[in-house]
């Protein structure tokens, strides 16, 4: 385990940041202002899957979502930067932000998306992607997502032990806590520069339907 791929304190964490960043241009696709809340009688959900690029990549396709955006979350200071984030010394994961309408899609149907499309058996690591910043992780905003976050982590582990593949899932499921946007340059990354990089790789295990 090297040096980036161990967790923190909030003692040992880089000081806070006085100005936060606010993205200056709408979504690339959709034309919408970038949001921390989802409107009226929409949701949101924040997944950590490695690299946000791919992932923010992932979700703006699917049916349903209407906006997404990619930041950091689940560490300690204070409106850190994409810089304090690659030192491992923020606490934070690269997330992204999805917001969807619940009459066009359903949670599991994005959780299924989110299980299949990474590997969430890799700790603190995607790929060639390593460190703190690229764990799996789940932040949930209500108690019906925290259920429904388990009961797809647990059927996704019996799917990969059926599979014969490793098992040992170590996502971290956890509420929502301050979400903190990352620099206008990564919002829609792969929109902009549809040849960049993307470090999404699933175990090839499918999940399959599921009740929480």
């Amino acid at each position: 385990m090297t040096k980036k791929q161990q967790s923190i304190t909030a003692t040992e964490a880089l000081p806070d940041r006085a100005t936060q960043i606010v993205p200056a241009e709408s979504h690339a696709i959709f034309g919408t202002l970038l949001a921390k809340a989802a409107p009226e009688g929409q949701a949101q959900i924040l997944f950590g899957m490695g690299c946000f690029w791919g992932a923010e990549r992932l979700f703006w396709q699917l049916e349903g979502v209407t906006s997404t955006s990619v930041g950091y979350s689940g560490g300690f200071t204070v409106n850190p930067t994409y810089q304090d984030v690659c030192t491992a010394q923020t606490g934070h994961a690269e997330v992204v932000q999805v917001v969807f309408d619940p009459s066009r899609t359903s949670l599991n149907a994005i959780l299924t998306e989110f299980w299949q499309r990474h590997d969430p058996t890799q700790g603190m690591r995607q790929g060639n992607d390593v460190g703190t910043q690229y764990r799996s992780a789940i932040y949930y905003f209500d108690e019906a997502q925290k259920e429904a976050a388990i009961a797809s982590r647990d059927a996704y582990r019996a799917a990969l032990i059926a599979a014969g593949k490793p098992s040992d899932i170590t996502t971290e499921i956890a509420p929502a806590g301050p979400y903190y946007f990352a620099e206008t340059y990564h919002q829609q990354y792969l929109y902009k520069n549809p040849n960049g990089y993307c470090g999404l790789g699933g175990t090839g295990v499918c999940l399959p339907p599921w009740e929480r």
